[in-house]
């Protein structure tokens, strides 16, 4: 790292520890589709007799909220008033995820509650062997979702909903899962005028679905997704696939996370910018996209620049692979704690 990003580094941290400890209610517009993440864990110590298969015994079951309403947790965390419009099933999975917002103190209201839908639910089976390995490891993911397109009157009310928000918003925040509550008529007409009322947009797409995130202030990707459309686009390397990406879709940045490998930052007109991780340990990585969406609204919606909000979305990162659990959601004082642990560790590499 260059000695003027490690100084533009230090001063960024010391802006972020204070954006922490004095962040106000502002409030976060957000839309997207929503999942519950169910998680079994247990001793896999033997192998199905018909089948070479390990037989779970199953111990103890999590569950949790995700997608977009881990956004809606993360936000309420850092103390920001979340604007959340989504819809669920009728079924007990969709009755969860209500109930864990509520507890968040989260308002649900904008929640719809769609007949005859299932709610997605992503189930993670997670075995180690007893009394031989202290870490669990995932065995097996099953998806159980709706079979049939969501209703374009539900998707069209929500935008509409979120449109109604948005202009006592200070940052608007889209997470397409493409499951149907974001229609990319609905993204644009939200972004459209998230730019005229100038708060911030982010996005966080699926790579089939990038012409809903046109315009966006910022959009993430995994590293493997940028990687993925480089080659599509056969260009040199990555740098150039951002370069031209952000040209064709009018973005201002690209947020790039790689894990252990840290996170990437290319901005218009200006050069990448790498930043390293600086976990510890890297435990698990379910949520990352969450809490950086979260970060970068909170960061961006209090008037901070894309570097600074990448530098609290890496830092949020950090926090979601040090996790035992993605249960385990991203708050201030966490962030904080890890914030000051950064700044700490830059003022030593000086000495």
């Amino acid at each position: 790292m260059s000695d003027d990003l490690m100084l533009n580094r230090d001063e960024s941290l010391a802006r972020l520890i204070e954006l922490i400890k004095s962040m106000e209610s502002s409030k976060v517009t957000l839309i997207g589709d929503t999942m519950l993440d169910r998680f079994h864990h247990g001793f896999a110590n033997n192998l199905n007799s018909t089948a070479p298969v390990p037989v779970l015994k199953i111990t103890r079951t999590e569950e949790s909220p995700g997608a977009s309403a881990h956004i809606a947790i993360g936000l309420s965390s850092f103390g920001m008033d979340v604007s959340f419009h989504t819809c669920v099933g009728d079924d007990d999975e969709g009755e969860e995820v209500i109930k864990e917002l509520s507890r968040y103190g989260i308002e649900t209201a904008n929640i719809i509650t769609v007949p005859d839908w299932e709610t997605l639910t992503k189930i993670r089976f997670y075995g180690s062997r007893e009394s031989l390995l202290d870490r669990d490891q995932i065995l097996l993911q099953a998806d159980r979702g709706p079979n049939a397109n969501l209703d374009e009157n539900v998707s069209e009310l929500l935008t509409n909903t979120a449109f109604g928000e948005l202009k006592e918003s200070c940052a608007l925040v889209i997470s397409d899962y493409d499951k149907g509550v974001v229609t990319r008529e609905g993204a644009q007409s939200l972004i459209t005028l998230a730019k005229e009322i100038g708060i911030p947009s982010i996005v966080d797409p699926k790579l089939t679905g990038l012409e809903k995130s046109k315009g966006a202030t910022i959009v993430i990707f995994e590293k493997r997704g940028l990687s993925l459309l480089a080659r599509r686009m056969d260009t040199e390397d990555e740098d150039e696939a951002a370069r031209i990406l952000i040209d064709d879709y009018s973005w201002q940045g690209i947020l790039v996370l790689g894990g252990i490998n840290g996170v990437h930052l290319f901005q218009r007109d200006s050069e990448s910018v790498h930043f390293p991780c600086m976990a510890p340990l890297a435990e698990q990585q379910i949520g990352m996209h969450d809490a950086a969406a979260a970060s970068l609204a909170a960061a961006l919606g209090s008037g901070l620049s894309l570097f600074d909000a990448a530098i609290l979305a890496s830092a949020a990162c950090e926090c979601v692979l040090s996790a035992s659990t993605s249960q385990e959601y991203i708050d201030r004082a966490t962030l904080g704690l890890w914030l000051d642990e950064l700044s700490w560790q830059m003022r030593i590499s000086d000495r």
